[in-house]
């Protein structure tokens, strides 16, 4: 322990000497291979220098965490380059989590103090032309990738700084990996491509972590390349794969509190941007409203996520939304409104395993009387846990043959028969 210790203050040392010594805005404009190598050098030489006895497995470690310090996130970077990390959480400066494969652990991973781990904080938001500090404590970010960051600082985290990260990246690419991990049957995935390309409206409804926007992006490479998309988002994560689209992120009020963007107003300036589709990244919110009226005119095939348990709460949930505009419509209208607009609801759900499973794919009907109707096509049925702890269960069609295959007719899109008649074991 006290030769770690001894490590941890020679590198804050080194550290110390290394600052005073770059020039930051020289070392900016040169070319990022050549600074790194020009700083290895002198980091080098600072660790001769203190002439304190090291293996060159020490001195290594040594200078790739100065390097990371100086060109990075510091701690952050070795978890960020291993691509089997789908979340890191910071809980203070010394506890460190992660989730890989669906499951979480505590890592030996840390911060020299609080202040440290606020630097890093403020260096990740301030690329995105963000801010967190005593007046706005909590903050979404992104990391260049596309990674979901989210701070909270004191007065409001007792305990010090946390930070949370989810990557983006990690999880499966395409629809077939999807398939291969017994994510989605192929039957499943077959009718749900044919609704896109159809343009049918599609809810994605799940709990956090449990891989909507993943599920999202998929679903979005069955766009036609020919229309033109816009995206809604708090924090820009959806990567899609299309050329005619515009990408828009809300901004949050300035120092003075003014100056915010929100979604809503990003939706209704959207409709004046000829798009074809509107993709939400999360409808969380007031923008509910707009979104309903922008699929009932001629934006047909928009898709979003919500967070719910099951998609009769995601209804529940998009109508008290809908309230949160304050233009006093009776709940009847609402309903109507959300029965034209939206027809599939995807249900993706996290299991005790730590696996992603599309668990209920529903059809929304119509309206009876003043309630809104809606069946379920596939769902998947949960027998029990294996010996190695993976959830047992099966991929089971209902038999139901959807309304929409009316409209993928319409659209020259036939589905197999024997499309909605077998079920897919999964162990």
């Amino acid at each position: 322990m006290a030769e770690t210790l001894n490590l941890e203050q020679l590198k804050s040392e080194a550290h110390r000497v290394l600052i005073s010594k770059l020039d930051l805005e020289k070392l900016s404009r040169v070319n990022s291979a050549q600074a790194r190598q020009a700083v290895a050098g002198m980091v080098n030489q600072i660790i001769g220098d203190q002439r304190v006895p090291l293996s060159l497995g020490e001195q290594e470690k040594i200078q790739a965490d100065l390097l990371d310090e100086v060109f990075g996130l510091g701690p952050l970077e070795p978890l960020l380059r291993d691509t089997t990390v789908s979340e890191i959480l910071v809980n203070g400066s010394d506890h460190v989590f992660i989730e890989r494969g669906g499951v979480l652990q505590r890592i030996d991973a840390s911060f020299r103090d609080d202040r440290h781990l606020l630097q890093i904080i403020d260096r990740i938001v301030s690329r995105v032309g963000r801010r967190v500090d005593e007046s706005s404590p909590m903050v979404d970010a992104r990391l260049a990738d596309g990674s979901r960051v989210n701070a909270i600082i004191p007065p409001l985290a007792l305990d010090g700084p946390a930070l949370s990260i989810r990557r983006f990246g990690t999880g499966p690419t395409s629809a077939k990996k999807l398939v291969e991990l017994k994510t989605v049957s192929p039957e499943m995935m077959e009718m749900l491509a044919a609704a896109v390309r159809a343009r049918i409206s599609i809810l994605i409804s799940g709990g956090t972590g449990a891989g909507k926007t993943t599920f999202l992006n998929i679903l979005s490479q069955y766009i036609p390349s020919a229309e033109r998309l816009v995206t809604i988002e708090d924090a820009a994560e959806l990567q899609l794969a299309q050329q005619n689209i515009v990408r828009l992120e809300t901004r949050p009020p300035n120092i003075e509190g003014v100056g915010a963007i929100r979604q809503r107003q990003l939706l209704i300036n959207s409709l004046r941007m000829r798009p074809d589709r509107i993709i939400i990244g999360e409808v969380r919110g007031e923008e509910a409203f707009d979104m309903l009226q922008a699929m009932n005119t001629g934006h047909e095939g928009s898709m979003t996520t919500i967070h719910a348990n099951t998609p009769r709460d995601a209804l529940s949930r998009l109508e008290s939304m809908v309230a949160m505009s304050n233009l006093n419509i009776p709940e009847r209208t609402v309903r109507q409104q959300i029965a034209s607009a939206i027809a599939i609801v995807i249900q993706v759900s996290r299991l005790s395993d730590g696996s992603r499973k599309v668990t209920s794919i529903s059809e929304i009907t119509g309206m009876e009387e003043s309630v809104i109707s809606m069946h379920e096509i596939f769902s998947f049925n949960k027998k029990g846990i294996g010996p190695d702890g993976r959830v047992i269960g099966a991929f089971q069609p209902t038999r139901i043959r959807p309304k929409f295959l009316e409209q993928l007719r319409v659209s020259g899109i036939f589905l197999p028969t024997g499309l909605f008649e077998q079920a897919l074991e999964v162990n």
